[in-house]
């Protein structure tokens, strides 16, 4: 075997059913010739700093878990200054970036692709507050249902699905809250009050398709950006949400656009979730698309 493979697992990623998948997952690596190292993740944070400290010795690094198993290693790779062909085998209770990529659910299929896809250079993006400096696969948001994901215990996410967001989110629209915000982006600039915000490079967000836009590409340089202004009543509200589910741009209630690069700026520090994980909270966000900024392997075209 002269090909090396890296493979950092969540266990208890979605219904853990990798438990049952991963000698066979295991088994596919090995006849497609590659000598593996196989992690298993213990705790939020492990497979970012083992793509972090990797040797640059591995043909490839692959991933099974969440989203934000996802993100942990991108940010990892980004991290550690050289770059290496990502697999991925999706296996948490949502996966929009897979569903994005079209890999396959099924994760043994997902395995086949990994070892006989092609390499998709995929944009990510970069988030940056005070001096910090953070990478996200697929979405950055603010407001509304945000913090649902990481605040929704696991077990509930696995039972439930996307149910378990809606439900824990539907908890909070008595006391809808809005944040006044100055956006700028491309010679723009708009303040207003908001509910929600996303910054996308995806053709799905929590399981709904096409609520990011028309005509997504994952590699073009640019994000998608729905900003939700305030509703002032009841009806607005349910408005909005027909609008967004059905991407209406033609409301003034919402404001869409594509952009590589904003800035988002408030008096009170907002809170963020990245890839559907704890961003923090911050008064100041650069966020910058980075073009073509991983490789990820993908099923080949057919011919």
């Amino acid at each position: 075997m002269d090909k090396k493979l890296l493979f950092v697992y969540n266990p208890k990623a979605g219904k853990a059913l990798i438990r049952n998948k991963l000698a066979e997952i295991l088994n596919i690596f090995a006849k497609a010739g590659y000598e593996m190292t196989v992690v298993p993740t213990q705790k939020h944070d492990d497979a970012r700093a083992v793509v972090a400290g990797r040797r640059d010795e591995y043909d490839l690094v692959v991933c099974s878990g969440g989203d934000g198993t996802l993100d942990e290693v991108v940010t990892g790779m980004i991290q550690s200054g050289f770059r290496t062909p990502i697999g991925y085998i999706p296996a948490g209770s949502t996966n929009d970036f897979g569903g994005s990529l079209s890999l396959p659910k099924n994760m043994l299929r997902a395995a086949e692709v990994v070892v006989g896809g092609t390499d998709f250079p995929c944009d990510i993006g970069y988030f940056k507050y005070d001096d910090v400096e953070d990478v996200f696969v697929y979405i950055a948001a603010f407001g509304l249902f945000t913090d649902v994901s990481y605040e929704t215990a696991q077990d509930m996410k696995n039972v439930l699905g996307h149910m378990a967001y809606l439900l824990e989110g539907m908890k909070r629209l008595s006391s809808i809250r809005s944040c006044r915000m100055k956006v700028c982006w491309a010679g723009n600039e708009i303040e207003d009050d908001f509910i929600f915000g996303m910054i996308t490079n995806s053709l799905s967000v929590g399981g709904f398709k096409n609520i990011t836009g028309k005509n997504v590409k994952l590699d073009d340089g640019v994000f998608e950006v729905t900003l939700i202004k305030h509703p002032r009543n009841p009806i607005e509200l349910n408005n909005i949400m027909l609008s967004l589910l059905n991407r209406n741009m033609d409301t003034d209630a919402m404001l869409c656009f594509r952009t590589e690069e904003l800035t988002l700026e408030s008096e009170e520090p907002v809170s963020w979730t990245l890839d559907g994980e704890n961003g923090g909270s911050h008064r100041k966000v650069t966020i910058r698309n980075i073009c073509r900024g991983m490789d990820i392997r993908v099923k080949k075209e057919e011919s």
